[in-house]
């Protein structure tokens, strides 16, 4: 990495001194994963007794002995049966027609939107977490409000109300900011400050550092490692309220099938160590895993063997005290708006819930307006 490279990668890392609000919980870790370029949302939670899931998708569609069935009308896909115990625990939850009104399918809009909990018409320019940090402050004795791991990309944690950093190696990252030379400093205030923002970043960086062992095994390839570094922020008591994960390839046009069926099972093999690893630690119960993306797939397939960009789509909720099972609404399938699925519940009452039920902060300042929350978290 050049020192041009990390400075830039720095740079998103504020750090402005704050008193927390007495009644956020923030111990309650937060993490975020990302399905960069909309998922199958018919494919991942499918509707397998449905006839025009099957009509829509002659060549795409799973059959009902391929699923884990989940009840009488809607299944699993099959690469996701990693996740099945957290399903028999019911600390899995599954929030089916997740969107927001007018959307929007273009990928940089649409992921814009999430970010930033905004209207389809409405440009924001802080991410949701960093106005509800700003707002309900995470304490100061915490090495970081946020991380985002495995990318430069703030997404939710964009803006000035946040510390947040963004490790896109984090070892290397380590590495080289040990590095960081001030020779010359004292002669040039622009060096100065740069040289402050990096002695801030790595101090950081440094206290998020995790020296914790897990007897758990984490999937090999740049997700795996960067489930094992969510482990590590949870294990580490200097405190951190929210990572943000991703894994991208969601994008499926053409030759969908194979393609979605390895990236499922990269997200259900990572949320089954991470569960594992917190399970070791005591911090399952105080974990909540949520799944966004811009957006879902169009039900019809395409003549590509693949699927284009839709709209609502179905994400997850886990940890030790979700309320498990089916939430929001089974896609209509004979009720298409556009060739594309209705929403029935709208993304920021995800948000809402994580803010007001998860970490007892007010959601209406983050999210501008009031959305109705799922009760679908113990206290």
């Amino acid at each position: 990495m050049r020192r041009r490279d990390f400075l830039a990668a720095s740079v998103a890392a504020l750090f402005l001194p704050r008193v927390a609000l007495a009644q956020t919980n923030y111990r309650r870790l937060l993490v975020l994963i990302e399905l960069k370029g909309g998922n199958d949302g018919l494919n991942t939670v499918v509707p397998y007794a449905d006839q025009d899931y099957y009509s829509l998708r002659p060549r795409l569609a799973l059959r009902r002995d391929e699923v884990l069935q989940l009840d009488e009308r809607t299944g699993l896909h099959p690469s996701l049966k990693p996740l099945w115990p957290l399903w028999q625990a019911r600390e899995l939850a599954i929030v089916q027609g997740v969107g927001y009104a007018r959307p929007n399918l273009s990928h940089f809009r649409s992921i814009e939107i999430w970010d930033t909990a905004s209207k389809s018409d409405e440009y924001l320019a802080d991410g949701w977490l960093a106005r509800s940090f700003a707002a309900s402050p995470v304490p100061a004795s915490f090495a970081a409000d946020g991380v985002v791991v495995g990318g430069n990309d703030m997404g939710p944690l964009a803006g000035t109300g946040a510390r947040a950093i963004a490790l896109a190696e984090p070892e290397q990252f380590l590495r080289q900011a040990r590095l960081a030379n001030p020779s010359g400093a004292k002669r040039n205030a622009a060096l100065r400050h740069i040289l402050k923002v990096e002695s801030d970043i790595v101090q950081a960086a440094s206290n998020l550092g995790g020296g914790a062992q897990f007897r758990s095994e984490f999937p090999r390839g740049p997700f795996g490692n960067a489930v094992r570094t969510a482990a590590q922020f949870a294990a580490n008591q200097a405190g951190v309220a929210a990572v943000r994960l991703s894994l991208g390839g969601f994008d499926t046009h053409q030759n969908q099938l194979q393609p979605h069926a390895r990236l499922l099972g990269e997200i259900a093999e990572g949320l089954a160590a991470l569960k594992a690893a917190l399970g070791e630690i005591g911090r399952w119960d105080s974990t909540l895993v949520l799944t966004y993306a811009e957006f879902g797939r169009r039900p019809q397939e395409n003549n590509s063997m693949g699927a284009d960009h839709g709209t609502a789509a179905p994400h997850f909720l886990a940890g030790g005290r979700v309320r498990g099972g089916l939430y929001g609404e089974a896609p209509q399938l004979g009720a298409l708006q556009d060739g594309n699925l209705r929403h029935a519940v709208d993304f920021r009452s995800l948000y809402a819930t994580v803010l007001e039920r998860w970490w007892g902060a007010p959601s209406a300042r983050a999210l501008n307006g009031r959305f109705p929350t799922l009760d679908l978290l113990r206290t």
